[in-house]
């Protein structure tokens, strides 16, 4: 869909396009590697400055007393009901389900790795993580934190040598296929957006002329970039935690990949990107500490977000 919008876009700017348009066509056609901002930009609601209205209440979390506590193992207790046990067949019913490899090694990583990657979801997609941290959640934020969790786990897997990369690649492509996902649909969202602002019959002639394989090798260009910045932040996070590293550098890498808007040269909230710095720290030395059944069953639990000590305070 996001191509056919495109070709709408360059039709009509052949025909003498306005300058927001020509602005929205460089911005969001021809520079994918930053268009999940600039779309989110489009559809971010616009402040409210009405006088009329009374300013609501927000929980603001005391940032500089989290996460300080010792370091402790991830894995869930043998009698905790988040836990998820592999299926036991017995009779007629195990003999056909071993016939169809359902118990064969690659079957059971693969539903493992599903379940390590609802737990990373557990904790990205959820609201607790974007108050805790002060982040608005947008496309860009939500994939920054995806990518900064998915680093979590396969660093840990990395260090069960041959067999966590393995289980490590089945983990990437199920994040990999749940990004593709989220990539069309903030397409279509995107796309609403343009209809609402630019619609005319001739725009909606254009989209529909425009053939789907179109529309899948713009969304394979997107991916091949994402794909560059999720390894591009992989390699920035492990540098930061090499002995040599600089005691400043996982802030900086922290702030670049996750909280800094294309331009800027400072951080803006110094006190979110010291908790998430903690966080992240206690989170690698916990992981070090949970097993590798753990890892592997997906039976572990990102340290929990919720019910964070606060104060009240007026936005």
């Amino acid at each position: 869909m996001l191509q056919r919008c495109s070709r709408a876009v360059s039709r009509l700017s052949k025909l003498g396009s306005t300058s927001p348009m020509e602005a929205l066509r460089k911005d969001v056609i021809f520079t994918p590697r930053h268009w999940y901002s600039t779309a989110a930009a489009t559809l971010a609601p616009a402040p409210n400055d009405s006088p009329a209205m009374s300013s609501p209440v927000k929980s603001v979390v005391n940032l500089d007393k989290m996460f300080l506590s010792k370091p402790c193992s991830l894995a869930l207790a043998p009698d905790s009901r988040l836990r998820i046990e592999e299926p036991k067949y017995e009779g007629l019913r195990h003999v056909i389900y071993k016939m169809l490899l359902f118990y064969s090694k690659q079957s059971t990583s693969i539903r493992g790795a599903n379940v390590v990657y609802r737990r990373i979801l557990h904790q990205v997609d959820k609201p607790a993580i974007y108050e805790v941290f002060n982040m608005e959640k947008t496309f860009k934020m939500t994939f920054s934190l995806l990518v900064l969790h998915m680093w979590l786990c396969l660093r840990r897997l990395k260090q069960e040598g041959k067999e966590g990369a393995e289980f490590g690649q089945y983990l990437y492509e199920r994040y990999n296929h749940d990004v593709e996902l989220r990539v069309s649909k903030e397409g279509v969202i995107w796309l609403n957006a343009f209809y609402k602002i630019f619609y005319s019959v001739a725009s909606f002639c254009f989209c529909l002329l425009t053939s789907q394989w179109q529309v899948n090798l713009l969304l394979t260009k997107w991916m091949k970039e994402l794909e560059k910045i999720f390894y591009g932040n992989i390699v920035a996070y492990d540098a930061a935690l090499l002995p040599e590293a600089k005691p400043d550098e996982l802030p900086k890498v922290i702030w670049r990949n996750v909280f800094a808007d294309d331009g800027e040269s400072q951080p803006d909230d110094a006190a979110s990107r010291t908790a998430l710095t903690r966080y992240v720290r206690r989170e690698v030395s916990c992981f070090t500490l949970t097993d590798k059944e753990a890892m592997y069953s997906g039976n572990f639990m990102f340290t929990s977000l919720d019910n964070i000590p606060s104060v009240s305070a007026k936005r």
